[in-house]
């Protein structure tokens, strides 16, 4: 027998270890409005690297402690779900590769907020005081997907891009207007409050967290980044006086040409590129060669000249592409929750009940995956 629903709404105030149904308070001031794009559909200006400068080292220096108040439902997420998937080597924690990205939410079509002063009846109709809002933590964004405006939540979440079924990791339900920078580093330091013992190898996300900082905390943490690169500013960039490096970190020979990659030098942390009219057997053939080598002329791109365009693997390798293309699994878990789950559906107002829904999604998450065939039982069903 199913029991009433307010026996489920009662087990939800027992997870939620606080008084507030929502993290900010419901008495606040009106914010200003946000500023635009340009054109339609661009999204807020925002100097990302500036931005990642000044709050990444803050986080390093003051880690973000697990005190939230939907820590127990994690706790309940973490010990029943995410723990079996590691024991069913669906995960593995110790080398994690993580593909992260966000998504809206939409909750309500309009930001619901009413007057508690006595300035209307005064005639003061524009007034600045406190509104009494019923969803203190949402605010109005931009959904570039449906080319339209929205209020609600801007959900970031982490995947491990090596599952084989887009396994959800950690997310944390951001405001609407927050830039994608703010959100990764936020819920990235979040999740290793909650996740010590995770040790991340490998970090996937998109160009909006290009930025130096995030290349040079990778570097030092030993992280593998795979991050796209911004579509503006890229060009030829000075390489060691003689040389230039094109937009994804390949040396350009005296003669304009892409130089070959020829291997990965890891222990020195450095890439090997030759000349690009030469071969092992007959040697350099370039009319105005730059070298007197007869194999040609060689260059080695070193991880700490410039960590956002110099990558190992290289960007142009087989490799580095195989390995972004696994950050669409982040997308297709954002697609499962929203489109199969129905995360939107929900009619809550408050982030007690946001969460909890989010978290029974990923719940349902794992629970599919275990129920999911092994590659070899499928072969042998299909034969």
């Amino acid at each position: 027998d199913t029991p009433g629903i307010g026996t489920f709404y009662d087990f939800f105030d027992r997870m939620w270890l606080s008084d507030s149904n929502n993290l900010s308070p419901n008495e606040r001031f009106v914010k200003p409005k946000v500023k635009k794009g340009k054109k339609h559909g661009d999204k807020t200006p925002a100097n990302t690297g500036t931005i990642c400068s000044k709050l990444l080292p803050f986080l390093v220096r003051n880690p973000i402690k697990s005190n939230h108040p939907f820590g127990l439902v994690f706790k309940l997420y973490q010990y029943q779900f995410l723990n079996v998937s590691i024991t069913k080597e669906l995960i593995n924690p110790s080398q994690l590769a993580i593909a992260g990205d966000g998504t809206p939410v939409r909750t309500a079509a309009r930001i619901r907020r009413k007057r508690i002063c006595n300035c209307k009846e005064n005639g003061i109709h524009n007034c600045n005081c406190k509104r009494l809002f019923s969803q203190p933590d949402c605010n109005g964004g931009w959904d570039s997907s449906r080319d339209c405006y929205f209020n609600g939540y801007h959900l970031y979440m982490f995947v491990a891009s090596d599952s084989h079924s887009d396994l959800p990791v950690f997310p944390l339900l951001e405001r609407a207007s927050r830039h994608d920078m703010l959100s990764f580093l936020h819920t990235f330091f979040t999740m290793k409050s909650y996740l010590p013992s995770f040790k991340v190898d490998k970090m996937l996300l998109d160009s909006a967290m290009d930025a130096f900082p995030v290349y040079d905390y990778c570097r030092k943490q030993g992280i593998t980044p795979f991050i796209d690169l911004k579509k503006t500013n890229n060009g030829n960039y000075k390489y060691k006086d003689d040389f230039t490096l094109d937009k994804d970190g390949v040396p350009i020979c005296k003669m304009g040409l892409r130089m070959y990659h020829d291997g990965i030098e890891k222990a020195k942390h450095r890439a090997k590129f030759r000349c690009p009219k030469a071969d092992r057997k007959h040697g350099c053939f370039c009319e105005s060669p730059c070298s007197d080598a007869k194999y040609g002329r060689t260059v080695h791109t070193q991880l700490k000249d410039d960590p956002r365009l110099i990558n190992i693997p290289p960007r142009d390798s087989k490799e580095w592409k195989k390995e972004y293309d696994r950050r669409t699994s982040v997308e297709r878990s954002n697609k499962r929750e929203k489109e199969d789950y129905k995360l939107e559906g929900g009619r809550h107002r408050s982030s007690k009940m946001w969460y909890c829904r989010l978290y029974a999604i990923m719940m349902l998450q794992h629970l599919d995956a275990w129920e999911m065939p092994s590659v070899e039982a499928f072969q042998k069903h299909l034969s």
